[in-house]
């Protein structure tokens, strides 16, 4: 039931009137966040303006962050949406945004860091992705330009009657397939789930200077799927991106936590990737051979020779860094990207 002293009418004109805004949504979160704290929709609407205007937060981010119960001094220590995007039009070069957001040319470029066979099948003669299915008779079958884990299969040869029918389903005019080698993960990433492979997320920023920075990690975990990602049923925690240890428990997106894994009960905080020295090198140096785009989040793998990157991702997410179950001081990793930023803008006046 609406408070006497609002009126609908203009709580919905208001809401049209906010540039950017699905205000059907924007109201549903109103709705949802009126009926856990009991605050007027009024006052919820108007600190969510305030919160967007101030530090660039959107209604998602009110939410998810549950601004409604931090002080502005709290609310100012998170990424949010509008800084991320500020991040991306800061370091990153629109124009060159393709070379992360198809899988195949990411992978040409940066082969030394991906360190397995891929084929693009509308640009492969029928005879070489034939010789791809005989030495790779299960392998990922990756929409080239997919995000979020969607549409990706894993695919057995030996599901089909023969490599022709396999060939013709691929080819098939609705696909628009990269096909990769499996990789094979390291058995301390096994331990704690053996279905998928299980990322961490490492996030850099290349200064004026050609440096690396990097900012944070978070760990991406499998459960119940082959793949890892946070909105296809998988968990995330964050990492201690100096140590490589993670520092708290998994979350899935119905914000469930897990101190151990639900499926395998090997323990997840705690838990610290082998050659973690090595990925940190890795993704220093993969941020310098393509300049024009600076702010990447790095996806590794942890195989038996190392760590591999299994993509990079131009627009880094900036929602389960810091999740409130994972904030208990109601502290952001926005400090994280202002010392990086700080150090930057230092050695520029230099």
């Amino acid at each position: 039931m609406v408070e006497k002293s609002e009126n609908m009418a203009d709580l919905k004109y208001l809401f049209k009137r906010v540039i950017n805004m699905n205000y059907k949504n924007m109201f549903s979160k109103i709705n949802s966040i009126h009926k856990k704290t009991q605050k007027r929709r009024l006052s919820i609407f108007n600190d969510m303006r305030h919160c967007a205007v101030k530090y660039g937060a959107g209604y998602m981010d009110y939410d998810l962050f549950e601004m409604y119960n931090l002080t502005d001094d709290e609310r100012n220590t998170y990424i949010t949406r509008g800084r991320n995007n500020d991040l991306i039009k800061k370091f990153n070069n629109p124009e060159f945004g393709y070379i992360f957001q198809d899988k195949t040319i990411f992978n040409e470029k940066y082969q030394k860091f991906v360190k397995r066979d891929f084929i693009l099948v509308k640009n492969a003669k029928k005879e070489e992705i034939i010789n791809f299915l005989e030495k790779h008779p299960t392998f990922m079958a990756k929409p080239i330009s997919g995000t979020c884990g969607k549409g990706i299969l894993k695919i057995n040869t030996k599901d089909y009657q023969s490599l022709d029918e396999l060939y013709n389903f691929l080819i098939e005019k609705e696909h628009d397939f990269e096909l990769e080698e499996i990789i094979i993960q390291h058995e301390k990433l096994n331990k704690i789930y053996a279905k998928a492979i299980n990322t961490v997320r490492i996030v850099t920023i290349l200064d004026d200077n050609s440096i690396p920075h990097v900012i944070c990690a978070y760990f991406r975990i499998g459960n119940g799927s082959f793949v890892d990602n946070f909105n296809s049923g998988g968990m995330v925690a964050p990492v201690d991106e100096k140590r490589g240890i993670v520092l708290d428990k998994a979350i899935d997106k119905n914000k469930n936590l897990y101190d151990i894994h639900p499926l395998t009960k090997a323990k997840i905080k705690g838990f610290k990737f082998p050659d973690w020295d090595i990925a940190l090198k890795m993704v220093k140096e993969a941020s310098t051979i393509t300049k024009e785009v600076r702010y990447v989040g790095w996806d590794v793998a942890f195989t038996p020779d190392g760590p591999i990157f299994v993509e990079g991702n131009d627009y880094p997410g900036h929602d389960i860094y810091q999740l409130p179950e994972h904030t208990p001081s109601k502290i952001g990793i926005w400090p994280k990207f202002s010392k990086a930023l700080n150090d930057i803008e230092d050695k520029k006046s230099k």
